[in-house]
């Protein structure tokens, strides 16, 4: 019996029909897959989002309370030297200078504590309004040393910058002189009379220069390296009150590499003292 010619086309349809059923069955498949990856992708970033929303609102509540706890200080000083001077009880003129001089003494370190915490905000929230320039590294590390010259030498330490001319970044000049001031102040104050502080580029490249900040001092305890940047950190906090610094030296130095497109950390130094690798953007 012969086939009619129209039933293979019905058979020939039909299996068309079931081929194009199948992929497009699979391709249901693939987009429903693709549509699941991208809804958890979706979900996940949803929760990344949250957790830096958490995160960065305990920061700014850890801060403020920080903040708090170090304005007490100075401000109860100050009131209670007011006290005593305003008192109905005579103060001898020594005693009413040492006063004034010790409520002179609290004012400057509030005013420092105000203007580290305003920079780290303004580095944190508005970064774009930190103007560039050209700028040379090595005279604003000189700048930095000789400023601070005359501390250092009253604890008989020696500052060699021996950064190499010229180094020219594309930079703000006031966060790249806080970054070697920043340093240089914490050594002075930390490092050990008679220690010796070295500055030096160790490595350069089409992008980036990477330098070397290390002191010959006592350096710290391993496990507060982690920690060394943070804000408010006190490793000994009778003698970081003592020396006047805010706690929040090293973390300003800390954005303000960031700032220039750099990396940096610290590590006790083989031999004694703490070094700081840091790299800094050339464009």
């Amino acid at each position: 019996m012969t086939i009619p010619i129209y039933a293979y086309i019905v058979v020939a349809v039909i299996l068309l029909l079931a081929v194009g059923l199948g992929i497009n069955h699979i391709r249901q498949r693939r987009l429903i897959h693709r549509l699941q990856e991208l809804a958890h992708s979706l979900e996940e970033s949803k929760k990344q989002i949250i957790h830096e929303q958490e995160h960065n609102r305990q920061l700014k509540q850890e801060m403020t309370s920080n903040i708090s706890h170090e304005l007490k200080t100075p401000v109860s000083s100050i009131r209670g030297y007011l006290e005593i001077l305003l008192g109905d009880k005579p103060v001898d003129e020594d005693k009413r200078k040492f006063f004034l001089e010790r409520c002179y003494s609290q004012t400057l370190r509030l005013s420092d504590l105000i203007n580290d915490v305003s920079l780290i905000n303004k580095l944190e929230e508005s970064s774009d309004l930190f103007p560039k320039e050209r700028l040379s590294v090595d005279d604003i590390a000189d700048e930095a040393v000789m400023e601070l010259e005359e501390a250092a030498h009253t604890h008989g330490i020696t500052v060699g910058n021996m950064l190499p001319k010229p180094m020219n970044i594309v930079g703000n000049h006031s966060l790249v002189y806080c970054i070697f001031r920043n340093l240089l102040e914490n050594s002075i104050s930390y490092a050990g009379d008679g220690s010796e502080v070295t500055i030096e580029c160790y490595r350069k490249d089409d992008e980036r220069y990477y330098i070397h900040f290390y002191d010959t001092g006592r350096g710290v305890d391993n496990k507060y390296l982690p920690k060394l940047f943070d804000r408010f950190l006190r490793i000994d906090d009778g003698r970081s009150r003592k020396n006047g610094g805010t706690g929040l030296g090293l973390s300003i130095v800390k954005h303000a590499v960031l700032f220039h497109g750099g990396e940096i950390y610290v590590r006790n130094r083989e031999g004694g003292g703490l070094e700081f690798f840091f790299s800094l953007n050339k464009r």
